[in-house]
């Protein structure tokens, strides 16, 4: 009876602790890799070039036929076709003083190291969009240099006047540089040497030359970089 009681009132015996199931490892996120140099700074361009007026358009990030490169091509950064004009766009990710004139082969970045003259190497660019447009070839071409933030210029004063058909500027003044360029040239020549058939002919031309194959694109930069 004694036994009967206890078991009445005895505490049930604790269940034995359950294993934790073990949380399965959370999936991680791939790896973003930039597919050119400095994209990030070649999208915010993209955005400005968004914000020019209708009537302009632009490609970037083209690699057309150039047989007189080492390469055997050309890598420009952005074309702007605008009614006036077509607008070349190299762009550099430096840091430091830069220090050049326009006739110099070579530039320097605070003194440190030497870069070839991007003018230079944006003439090499135009040549290879004239290849592609041959009916063409007598439009105006303007030569733009964009440098990020982070530099400062030491360079012809010349280059940064709007009258100049070749121009060094901040990538946050591309847009303004452009738009006051095409005012300026509007007032020169006030009908527009291209219309918009022509404006999109062009861009079906260079967009059909432009090349995609990646191993191509690799071996030219590549050779780029032994030049």
């Amino acid at each position: 009876m004694f036994a009967k009681l206890r078991a009445l009132f005895a505490k049930p015996a604790p269940e034995p602790p359950q294993k934790k199931a073990k949380r399965a490892p959370a999936a991680r996120r791939p790896k973003m890799e930039a597919t050119r140099i400095g994209e990030l700074g070649e999208h915010k361009i993209n955005i400005q070039l968004d914000q020019l007026p209708k009537e302009c358009r632009y490609l970037s990030d083209l690699l057309i036929m150039n047989p007189k490169s080492r390469s055997g091509y050309s890598q420009i950064d952005h074309l702007v076709i605008s009614p006036y004009g077509l607008f070349v766009i190299e762009t550099k990710n430096y840091n430091g003083e830069i220090k050049g004139e326009r006739k110099d082969r070579y530039w320097s970045v605070s003194n440190r190291f030497k870069m070839y003259n991007p003018l230079m190497q944006n003439y090499g660019h135009i040549k290879a969009v004239e290849l592609q447009i041959p009916a063409y070839k007598q439009m105006k071409f303007i030569s733009v240099i964009s440098f990020t933030m982070r530099c400062r210029f030491s360079i012809d004063p010349e280059l940064r006047k709007i009258q100049s058909d070749e121009l060094i500027v901040y990538d946050v003044e591309i847009s303004e540089f452009i738009e006051r360029k095409m005012v300026r040239m509007k007032a020169e020549n006030p009908e527009p040497p291209l219309l918009e058939k022509d404006i999109r002919r062009i861009y079906e031309l260079v967009a059909a030359a432009n090349i995609t194959d990646t191993r191509i694109r690799a071996e030219h930069i590549a050779k780029s970089k032994k030049a």
